[in-house]
């Protein structure tokens, strides 16, 4: 009997390491940085060429003239880059053209889409559609996002330059933080009422 839940106990532990590790498993690793494929990365400055191919030799097809756009690296040769932007144009960028800075555009079929103080919190702002924020975290369903002085939570759905599960920066300390503001809109509500 003992023997038979102790088989138990490793066939579970066996089968959580591989729903853990099978994410990382099938992550295509790029041949020249050593990073994830596909990733987001942002534009460094105000004019960036996107070319046909992998060298100056190449035709530009695009020019971008917005810094820190997101584009989504899908492939690596050398000193270059092959990208797409969130309208699936693609091309090769020099890396030299590129931070890992994390932005994501905003994208909805409404004008504007609500910022919140916390997650599913109190409605604080709204940000524009087609508006280039930054990334500050991101949970599995939330990201935190800034713009110039501005910074609140909205729906990950809205935000091309995030990957749908993709986790940033989110600290231990997150979760106190969460409380705080969930007993910060609770009380509010209390007080709206009276």
């Amino acid at each position: 009997m003992l023997l038979h839940k102790n088989i138990r106990i490793q066939i579970i532990i066996l089968f959580s390491i591989i729903i853990i590790f099978t994410n990382n498993t099938f992550a295509e690793i790029g041949k020249e940085t050593g990073l994830e494929i596909p990733r987001y990365v942002s534009l460094k400055s105000n004019d960036a060429n996107i070319r046909v191919g992998p060298s100056k030799k190449y035709p530009i097809e695009i020019k971008y003239t917005k810094k820190n756009y997101p584009l989504k690296v899908l492939e690596e040769y050398e000193e270059w880059r092959r990208v797409e932007d969130f309208k699936n144009n693609t091309g090769w960028i020099h890396k030299s053209l590129i931070t890992g800075k994390r932005t994501g555009i905003i994208l909805s079929d409404e004008k504007s889409v609500k910022l919140l103080n916390t997650l599913n919190g109190n409605v604080i702002g709204e940000i524009g559609k087609s508006n280039i924020v930054y990334l500050e975290k991101c949970k599995i369903n939330w990201c935190l996002v800034s713009l110039g002085n501005f910074n609140g939570w909205m729906d990950k759905k809205y935000i091309w330059g995030v990957k749908q599960n993709e986790i940033i920066k989110i600290s231990f300390f997150q979760r106190f933080d969460d409380l705080y503001w969930k007993s910060v809109n609770f009380l509010y509500k209390i007080k709206k009422r009276f």
